[in-house]
C-alpha cells in the first residue's frame, strides 16, 4: 500500500512540472512573438515618417516650391525673350543693310547662326542648262558670291532638280559635272523628275528647304524667270511682322475638263459648276514664311497635289488663316510697273 501512493505522488509532481514547463515555454514564445511583431511596426513607422518627409522635401510642401536658382534662371529667360522680341523688331526694320541688322550676322562668341531672310528654289530640269546659264549671267550670283549673298544679305539661290528615271544615265552625270563647277544645286534624291509631278517636286523642295535652313520665307521660281534679287529682300522685309504670308501675283481662271488641253485639270469636278479656281499666287514667283513651309513638311503626307504646282500651293491654305499678299511686283509675265521680275 505505501508503495503504491508513493508512486502515484510521484508521477503526480512529475506531469505538474511538466504543465508548468510547457506553460513556460507557451509564455516565452508569446513575448518573443510580442516584441518581434512590435519591432516591425515600430520599423514600418520610422520608414513611413522617412518617406513622408523624403516626399515633403522633394516637392517642397510646405515652402516655396521654386528656389532662388530657378527664380534667377526664369528672369534670365524673361530678359533673353525680351532680347529676342526687339532684335525681330530690328529685322522688321533692316533694309539699307542687307535686310539684316549687322550685330545679327556677328558671331559674339558662339556658334549660333542668323536667321536667313529666304531661301529661293529655282525649279528646272534636265536639258535646260541654257536657262540655267543665262539665270547665272544675268541675276544669280555665281562660286563666292553665292556665299556672300547668304551672308551679308541672308539670301540662299539653288536650282532644284530631282533623278532621272535611269539613274545614272547620261542626263544625272551631266547634271553631277555642272554642280560640281558651279555648287548651286538641290538634288532631290526622292523624287523622279516628271512633267506631271511638277507639284509634288516644289512641296519636296519646300519641305527640304525649311529642314535644311532656317529662314523667314521660301520662295519658288521658274527657270526662264529673271530677278531682281535686292528688290525681292525689300519686299520680303515688309511682310516680316504678318503670321502665315502668302505672297504672290494672285489669280484665279477657268478649270479645263478637257483631257487635250493644256492646262488640263483631272480634278476639275471638285471645282464645282462654276469651274473656277480659287485665288492662288502665279507659279511664275511665290514665296511663303516658315510657318507655312512647316505645316508644309509636318502634313507632307496627308497633302493633295493638283496638276499644276500654283494651284496645289493654293489648295493646301484653303482653311488655314493665312495672310494672302497680292504683291503686283511679283506679276512677271505682266511687265507690270514696278515689276521685281520678269519671264522669258
Amino acid at each position: 500500500m505505501g508503495g503504491r501512493g508513493s508512486n502515484q505522488r510521484l508521477s503526480s509532481s512529475v506531469s505538474s512540472f511538466g504543465s508548468r514547463f510547457s506553460f513556460l515555454m507557451l509564455s516565452m514564445l508569446a513575448a518573443m512573438a510580442a516584441l518581434y511583431v512590435a519591432g516591425r511596426l515600430w520599423q514600418d513607422a520610422e520608414s513611413r515618417v522617412y518617406l513622408i518627409n523624403e516626399l515633403d522635401r522633394r516637392t517642397g510642401l510646405g515652402k516655396s516650391s521654386v528656389s532662388v536658382d530657378d527664380t534667377l534662371k526664369i528672369i534670365s529667360c524673361r530678359e533673353k525673350q525680351k532680347t529676342l522680341t526687339a532684335l525681330h523688331v530690328e529685322l522688321e526694320k533692316a533694309r539699307q543693310e542687307g535686310f539684316v541688322p549687322k550685330h545679327l550676322s556677328e558671331n559674339s562668341g558662339t556658334n549660333a547662326k542668323k536667321k536667313l531672310l529666304a531661301v529661293i528654289g529655282i525649279v528646272t530640269t534636265f536639258g535646260r542648262k541654257n536657262n540655267r546659264d543665262a539665270i547665272r549671267k544675268a541675276w544669280m550670283p555665281i562660286g563666292a558670291a553665292l556665299k556672300i549673298l547668304e551672308e551679308e544679305k541672308g539670301i540662299v539661290i539653288r536650282f532644284v532638280l530631282g533623278r532621272s528615271s535611269t539613274p545614272g544615265d547620261s542626263s544625272e552625270r551631266e547634271i553631277d559635272n555642272e554642280n560640281r563647277q558651279t555648287d548651286d544645286f538641290i538634288i532631290l534624291d526622292n523624287y523622279v523628275e516628271s512633267l506631271d509631278e511638277k507639284a509634288n517636286k516644289t512641296k519636296l523642295f519646300l519641305i527640304h528647304a525649311v529642314e535644311q535652313w532656317d529662314a523667314e520665307f521660301y520662295a519658288k521660281i521658274n527657270d526662264d524667270v529673271y530677278l531682281d534679287i535686292d528688290a525681292l529682300g525689300a519686299v520680303l522685309a515688309t511682310h516680316l511682322v504678318k503670321p502665315r504670308v502668302y505672297i504672290g501675283c494672285m489669280k484665279s481662271g477657268e478649270v479645263f475638263s478637257l483631257p487635250k488641253h493644256k492646262w488640263y485639270e483631272p480634278d476639275w469636278w471638285k471645282f464645282g459648276d462654276g469651274k473656277s479656281y480659287f485665288q492662288h499666287a502665279s507659279g511664275e514667283v511665290v514665296a511663303i514664311s516658315q510657318a507655312l513651309a512647316r505645316f508644309i513638311s509636318i502634313n507632307q503626307l496627308t497633302l493633295h497635289s493638283y496638276a499644276h504646282d500654283d494651284i496645289t500651293i493654293g489648295s493646301w491654305f484653303i482653311g488655314l488663316d493665312v495672310n494672302y499678299v497680292d504683291e503686283g511686283k511679283f506679276c512677271c509675265s505682266a511687265r507690270s510697273s514696278g515689276a521685281i521680275c520678269a519671264s522669258g
